[in-house]
């Protein structure tokens, strides 16, 4: 053998082309042993991703349909406490100063949020939402109660799908409850009664 700085001393001289099979063979081997496993690895890992992604888009829009029912509570039930015109505590309001009725809240403030959002897709929907819609007369502080108020409750019925797909996973209620206080505070409260 061939040893730099005379014989049996230094390193050992190659020929190039016993350098280059050398190359070689280590290229292709690391190159065959990794060919596999980072098509297994994604073959594990892309479905659980995937999975993950559409856990957050369907839970995004069920907080979406969360918040618009509340806004639609919100509103029915700050036009259940208000008085229908504004210079009724004068007696200046031209016709019926009478308040709006539960059908007219639901009608007139709660239905056209529930539209607006999207929400109400169909009749069966629509009917399903209004059997949930309640509206009545309650205490603001239940230990003393001096204070009248309304709370106006509702649920819709939320799916659970995967999007691209015909699987639904489950139907859930999502429920909303809002609590305002009466601003001409009637002499006595009907509580528990319907509004």
């Amino acid at each position: 053998m061939l040893y730099a700085g005379g014989e049996g001393r230094g390193r050992m001289l190659h020929l190039p082309r016993t350098l280059l099979r050398r190359i070689f063979v280590k290229v292709v081997t690391r190159w065959k042993e990794d060919l596999g496993a980072e098509l297994f690895e994604a073959a594990l890992v892309v479905p659980i991703l995937l999975m993950l992604l559409l856990g957050i888009v369907s839970f995004g829009n069920a907080y979406h349909d969360y918040q618009t029912i509340t806004r639609a509570a919100r509103e029915g039930a700050k036009a259940a406490v208000l008085p229908p015109c504004a210079l009724a505590a004068s007696g200046g309001c031209p016709g019926s100063n009478a308040p709006y009725t539960s059908d007219d809240v639901w009608t007139n403030f709660v239905l056209p949020v529930l539209k607006t959002g999207s929400l109400i897709t169909s009749s069966t929907v629509q009917t399903q939402v209004q059997t949930s819609y309640t509206l009545k007369y309650v205490w603001m502080d239940p230990p003393t109660d001096t204070v009248c108020g309304v709370q106006l409750s509702l649920k819709y019925p939320y799916t659970f799908a995967l999007p691209f797909t015909s699987m639904n996973l489950s139907t859930i209620n999502l429920s909303t409850k809002v609590q305002m206080r009466l601003e001409e505070q009637p002499t006595t409260c009907s509580v528990g009664n319907d509004y």
